[in-house]
C-alpha cells in the first residue's frame, strides 16, 4: 500500500544521569530481592539523578544530540515539546527552561502532560503542526526525573521507575518515509488508579500533604496492568487495521518500557515475535514519556531498526492515556 508521508524523524538521541540504582541497591532499602523485581518487571538497573539535577538538564543533553544529527541550529527550532510529569518547577514549561539551555530563542516552548504517553502525544501534535505547513523544525523531547516523585519505602512502586531522557527532531518529510500514521485516546475514569494526587490545587503544599505522602506517585499495580494490556492492545490493532498493514510487515514494535509482563501480552496481541519486539526495560527501568525515544534510539544503534522499517511505537500512561505512531523510519 502507498502512504503519504507529512513528517519525519531527523534527529533521535538520549540522555541519562550517571547514577545508577540496581536490584541489590533495593534489597539494601526495601524488602524484596533481586529474584522477585526481575521475575514481575524484568528490570535490573535505573539510572537516578544526582543532587541538583534537573529533568531540563538531561533533556537538553539529549536535545543537543538530536539537534546535531539533523544538521540544524537550536535557532532554526520552531517549536519545542515537551513530555513531562516531572517539570524542574511548577510552572513555567521545563520546555522553556530547554529553550534557555539550547539558546533556540525563535522557538515556541510547552510541556505536555500525557505520564508515559507523553513523546507519542508531542509526535502526534508535531506531525498535525507540519502537515499543515505552520512549522518545519520542531524538537518533541521526553524526559523525567521520576526518582524526585517516589517514595522509597514503598517497595510496590519504587523498584519500577527511573530517570532519562529523549529527544527527536520532527521536519517536512522528503516523501519516502516518516510518520503514516498516529492514535492518542485518554480514558479519565481510571485516572485515580495512577497518580500524584499532592501539589495541585486539590492537595495544594501543607504538613498534612507530606504526612499523608501525597506528594509521591500512587499506582494500584493490578488495575493499572489490566488497563495497559487492553489498551495498548486495542490501540495497536486499531493502527494496523487503518493503515492496513499486517504484523508481518512490521520490521520492529517499540513499546512503552512499563515492565516484560505487559510487553510480552502487547506482542501476543498482535502476533508479533518477541525477536521483533524491542526490550531495554531491563537497563533503564520505567522512564515514562523518556522510554520510547530511549528505545528508539538504541535500536537503531544496535542496528535493530533501520532506513525503511516500518516501526510501530506503542504507548500507556496515566490519565489514563494512550497513543501509538506507525511510521516508515
Amino acid at each position: 500500500m502507498t502512504y503519504q508521508y507529512k513528517s519525519m524523524i531527523t534527529g533521535l538521541a538520549f540522555s541519562v544521569p550517571k547514577k545508577k540504582m540496581t536490584n541489590a541497591d533495593f534489597e539494601k532499602i526495601v524488602d524484596t530481592t533481586d529474584e522477585w523485581i526481575t521475575e514481575r518487571t524484568g528490570m535490573k538497573v535505573r539510572y537516578i539523578g544526582e543532587e541538583g539535577q534537573v529533568t531540563s538538564d538531561i533533556c537538553t543533553e539529549a536535545a543537543q544530540k538530536a539537534i546535531a544529527e539533523a544538521g540544524i541550529s537550536p535557532l532554526d527550532i520552531d517549536i519545542i515539546i515537551l513530555g513531562t510529569i516531572t517539570g524542574d518547577v511548577g510552572f513555567p514549561a521545563t520546555a522553556c527552561f530547554v529553550q534557555d539551555k539550547l539558546g533556540a530563542e525563535n522557538a515556541a516552548a510547552f510541556d505536555i502532560s500525557a505520564a508515559c504517553s507523553g513523546f507519542l502525544y508531542g509526535l502526534t501534535i508535531a506531525d498535525a503542526f507540519i502537515s499543515t505547513g505552520m512549522y518545519k523544525n520542531i524538537l518533541v523531547m521526553g524526559g523525567e526525573m521520576l526518582s524526585r516523585i517516589i517514595d522509597y519505602t514503598d517497595r510496590r512502586t519504587c523498584v519500577l521507575f527511573g530517570d532519562g531522557a529523549g529527544a527527536a527532531i520532527v521536519q517536512p518529510s522528503d516523501g519516502n518515509r516518516g510518520i503514516i500514521k498516529s492514535i492518542i485516546r485518554s480514558d479519565g475514569r481510571l485516572a485515580e488508579l495512577l497518580i500524584r494526587p499532592g501539589c495541585g490545587s486539590k492537595y495544594p503544599a501543607s504538613q498534612e500533604m507530606i504526612d499523608k505522602k501525597l506528594h509521591f506517585l500512587q499506582m494500584a499495580g493490578q488495575e493499572v496492568f489490566k488497563a495497559a494490556v487492553k489498551s495498548m492492545g486495542d490501540v495497536a490493532v486499531d493502527i494496523l487495521e487503518q493503515t492496513q498493514l499486517t504484523s508481518e510487515e512490521l520490521a520492529l514494535l517499540v513499546p512503552h518500557q512499563a515492565n516484560h509482563r505487559i510487553i510480552s501480552a502487547l506482542a501476543k496481541r498482535i502476533k508479533m515475535p518477541m525477536e521483533k519486539v524491542f526490550i531495554n526495560v531491563e537497563r533503564y527501568g520505567n522512564t515514562s514519556a523518556a522510554t520510547i525515544p530511549i528505545a528508539m534510539t538504541e535500536a537503531r544503534d544496535e542496528g535493530k531498526l533501520k532506513r525503511d522499517d516500518y516501526c510501530l511505537l506503542v504507548s500507556f500512561g496515566g490519565g489514563f492515556t494512550v497513543g501509538a505512531v506507525l511510521l516508515k523510519y
